[in-house]
């Protein structure tokens, strides 16, 4: 098995389309990193991943928002074609079948990221107040997240 994961933000909000009556939700993951090249020069690379979450469990599909950071993993496809400008490139797919919103471009002030969605054997959980305990005292490095 081949596994892909990854943790980026949505170029957009998801659509979800009824397929055959099998629900699909289609988003876009952006992964950018950072490297220095031969020459010592600082570049950025994004990496774009068109996801695709089979699932009769849709009630994720209203956090996935623009810009919100998400973290998925599934089964990787590429394929190559030539673009418009006769250059050969690659997409890169996934079939999701775990995802997890960690945040990001949290409209509403609350902390409504922390959604967790696994395959479809489970509901959906929303965590919207923090936790309560005591992190006054640790220091941001303790935190695992």
């Amino acid at each position: 098995m081949i596994k892909l994961q990854v943790i980026g933000n949505l170029g957009a909000d998801c659509i979800q389309k009824d397929i055959s009556g099998k629900t699909v939700i289609n988003f876009n993951v952006a992964h950018s990193e950072k490297f220095k090249d031969s020459q010592g020069v600082l570049k950025e690379r994004t990496i774009w991943v068109n996801c695709a979450y089979w699932t009769d469990r849709t009630a994720i599909a209203q956090y996935l928002t623009k810009g919100k950071t998400v973290y998925a993993e599934g089964t990787p496809e590429a394929d190559a074609y030539t673009n418009k400008d006769g250059q050969v490139a690659a997409t890169l797919r996934m079939r999701v079948q775990n995802i997890q919103l960690l945040g990001g471009n949290d409209n509403a002030g609350s902390n409504q990221g922390n959604v967790t969605h696994a395959g479809s054997t489970s509901a959906p959980v929303a965590r919207t107040q923090p936790e309560t305990a005591n992190t006054e005292s640790a220091p941001d490095d303790d935190l695992p997240f």
